[in-house]
């Protein structure tokens, strides 16, 4: 291990911001080589007289600079740093949006060795993808669509499976073929910030109905059905983001008998339905003839693919669907969707799943380990937490706290339809950061939780 000491007093800037920069620099000077392993964070935080949520925004801060790689167990590493014109390169070549609930980046060679070898043959046959195509999909890419709604029990004909360009533009076209501008859909009062997106752009009304531990409750439903007359119910049942609730068995049949005697057609944005391997019944497998299905490839297999799976109430009702999407988007990209077929077909997908599964269970695990009992709501399995936050908290300043430390943490203004949103956030533990990197963002957040803005700030 190496006795790395950095000096503080040659920086006026934020302590955290200059532990990375001394950092940074010694590796400049060689100082510091590739394998260095760094001192434990509580140790240098004890040599420094310095708070140890500071050290460990520090160590985080050089994470993302790409100075730096922790090992679960083992320490923070010296990592060896691209160089370009100006130095040391700070940014990945890649961004990343974290305003986004994503999932955890496989990181076994062996996974990602077989990602790639499902695109490069894929890639052996590239022209014909690079064409036009109609929209909907090939006869080959439903079938592998089939398999992969089989494994949510559905077993519909292919006359009512779509392959639309991501489950966004699906909701798009689905409330595009449903609704007109004026009037009303229906949802949960805390929901997926995407459909308050697309109720806006169509001049939808959005109403969200009264949430319990089981989600929407029939007799809410029922009594908005009757004053509002809305055109649909939109859902997000299973792991809701950002609430992680799921919807039980019981729950949705109830849901589902309500919204049949009503004909209340029900939008099910099922995103999260693959990630628990005994999920309750999709509201398609409960009332089909009343269910637009859309099952997204982003939470399940990856964002960067742009594909979903739609399965349509019937053929008929598909046909305005289409033409929606197709007048916006054309169809979906032969390549990804080509490349989502193969991974399917040749096992890679259900490989991909299980890693995701694997990973967000440590990782929740992590939380359970890390953060204060009963400061924040999640499944085993969900991508994010709902945290609840303390008094002294509000919800701007405890995301700007964070901003730093390489999760994504919104506010609960971009969830609630009712323009009184409470004093939460949500929590994304996926995406491009490491087990180690998420460990210090939430020992860093345990420190806010148990403390105050003011406390929190005194260290910086």
């Amino acid at each position: 291990m190496t006795d790395w000491n950095p000096d503080l007093s040659r920086s006026d800037r934020p302590r955290y911001l200059a532990i990375a920069d001394l950092l940074a620099a010694d590796i400049e000077r060689g100082h510091l080589t590739e394998g260095d392993r760094l001192p434990p964070q509580r140790r240098l935080a004890s040599r420094l007289g310095i708070d140890f949520t500071t050290v460990a925004r520090g160590y985080v801060e050089a994470q993302k600079r790409g100075l730096v790689h922790s090992r679960v167990g083992q320490g923070t590493f010296v990592r060896a740093a691209p160089r370009t014109g100006r130095g040391l390169r700070e940014t990945p070549i890649y961004g990343v949006d974290l305003s986004m609930n994503l999932p955890p980046e496989p990181n076994d060679p062996a996974l990602i060795e077989r990602m790639q070898a499902g695109l490069s043959e894929v890639a052996r046959d590239l022209v014909p993808l690079l064409r036009y195509q109609g929209f909907g999909g090939s006869q080959l890419d439903k079938v592998a669509a089939s398999i992969w709604l089989g494994r949510r029990g559905l077993i519909p004909v292919q006359e009512r499976i779509f392959i639309a360009p991501g489950a966004h533009p699906a909701l798009l076209g689905i409330f595009g073929a449903l609704a007109k501008a004026g009037d009303t859909i229906l949802s949960e009062a805390i929901t997926y910030p995407g459909i308050r997106s697309i109720a806006a752009q169509l001049g939808l009304n959005l109403v969200g109905l009264p949430m319990d531990e089981q989600g929407i409750h029939p007799d809410a439903l029922t009594d908005a059905c009757k004053r509002l007359n809305p055109r649909a119910l939109y859902l997000n049942p299973t792991l809701q983001n950002p609430t992680t609730l799921t919807i039980p068995v019981g729950r949705r049949t109830d849901i589902a008998e309500v919204a049949r005697r009503l004909r209340l057609p029900i939008v099910e944005d099922d995103a999260y339905g693959f990630i628990p391997p005994h999920a309750p019944a999709p509201f398609a497998a409960i009332a089909p003839d009343i269910t637009w299905h859309v099952a997204g490839l982003a939470k399940c297999i990856g964002a960067g693919l742009r594909a979903a799976y739609v399965v349509a109430p019937n053929a008929k009702a598909g046909w305005p669907f289409a033409a929606a999407v197709r007048a916006a988007t054309v169809m979906a990209s032969p390549l990804t969707v080509a490349l989502a077929t193969r991974w399917i077909e040749d096992g890679t997908a259900d490989a991909i799943l299980h890693f995701i599964r694997g990973e967000m269970g440590a990782r929740q695990r992590l939380a359970a380990e890390v953060l204060p009992i009963g400061s924040y709501t999640a499944d085993p399995l969900s991508f994010n937490l709902w945290v609840a936050l303390p008094p002294a908290w509000t919800r701007s300043a405890f995301v700007g706290h964070m901003r730093s430390t390489g999760i994504g943490v919104v506010a609960s203004d971009a969830f609630t339809t009712d323009g009184n949103p409470p004093e939460a956030v949500r929590v994304c533990l996926g995406g491009p950061a490491d087990r180690a990197l998420v460990r210090g963002a939430l020992e860093y957040m345990a420190h806010a939780l148990d403390g105050s803005p003011e406390m929190a700030l005194t260290f910086l």
